[in-house]
């Protein structure tokens, strides 16, 4: 049963940084700004000729501040509609009902899509739009998408790979490389969000889920993995040689080796601690990827 009497600011204070997960918000904001300083670069007809002056730029970080809004407004709608999963799966991070009342959850989760929708269409009609989709897509994925084999899988990639798709849609440059690090981020992203249903099958089955790992069992899932893993390799590959990019085909060659080892943990890994760390290191993986956009 869940704590009702009021806790220490510090305690709230730490308990509503983890419920908008803090640390993801910081990786999409680096995302972005390594995006903007080198993928796209300075505009043709832009004052800013260095990649520490792009930093200057105010536009990358309203940009980059609309989508951590409405990330973070996710996280907590997908807590929300959580809390009896979360509490078989993760008892000790479950924050809604124990730091923050379920109200005060919703009018903060409400606040913070406004927001960012509000500085998207200050930037640009199409990044509202994209802002308005992802919204909408957060929304039905927590509500019910995220119980069904493999669709919510997919909306949570995609709405990875949207934080970069965001930034060729404003600054419509160097489009080609924002797209194919978009692609990364998507095939990452999709590998994790099924190996962390196979983390909690336990509570997901308990509450109706039908989540992959329990429809298919844990060897078919694998099979699957393996094959999502091996088109994941080939798809970077391939487009990285058509770009005729020396650099990114070595960074792709370089990521091989932690992929590798994925694959390798994933053949013996049959415990939820096994599968934690599997999905700790996609999120290495996918860390990896975002620092290598400085030498891309």
């Amino acid at each position: 049963m869940l704590v009702r009497h009021p806790v220490p600011f510090s305690a709230f204070t730490f308990g509503f940084l983890r419920l908008i997960r803090v640390q993801n918000l910081l990786i999409v904001t680096l995302t972005q700004v390594l995006a903007r300083v080198f993928l796209v670069g300075p505009r043709p007809d832009a004052l800013y000729t260095s990649h520490l002056r792009l930093l200057i730029d105010p536009t990358l970080w309203l940009l980059s501040l609309s989508t951590v809004c409405i990330a973070a407004a996710g996280y907590i709608i997908n807590d929300y509609f959580d809390i009896k999963i979360d509490l078989i799966n993760k008892p000790e991070r479950v924050v809604i009902g124990r730091y923050l009342k379920r109200r005060i959850a919703m009018g903060v989760h409400q606040v913070f899509n406004v927001l960012g929708c509000v500085i998207g269409l200050y930037l640009s009609k199409w990044v509202f739009l994209a802002d308005v989709l992802s919204v909408t897509l957060l929304w039905f994925y927590s509500a019910q998408f995220k119980r069904q084999p493999l669709v919510g899988n997919i909306i949570v990639s995609l709405l990875t790979a949207l934080s970069l798709i965001v930034v060729a849609v404003y600054y419509r440059q160097n489009t080609d490389m924002l797209l194919i690090y978009a692609l990364f981020s998507f095939g990452i992203s999709l590998i994790r969000e099924i190996i962390k249903d196979m983390q909690d099958i336990r509570g997901d089955a308990r509450f109706g889920c039908r989540t992959l790992p329990i429809v298919w069992g844990l060897r078919r899932t694998k099979y699957l993995l393996y094959v999502l893993i091996s088109a994941f390799i080939i798809s970077l590959l391939f487009i990285a040689l058509s770009l005729h990019n020396f650099r990114l085909n070595a960074i792709f060659l370089l990521l091989l080796m932690p992929l590798s080892w994925l694959v390798y943990k994933l053949v013996l890994a049959d415990k939820r601690r096994d599968f934690g760390y599997l999905s700790n290191l996609c999120k290495l993986i996918m860390l990896l990827g975002v620092v290598s956009m400085i030498w891309a």
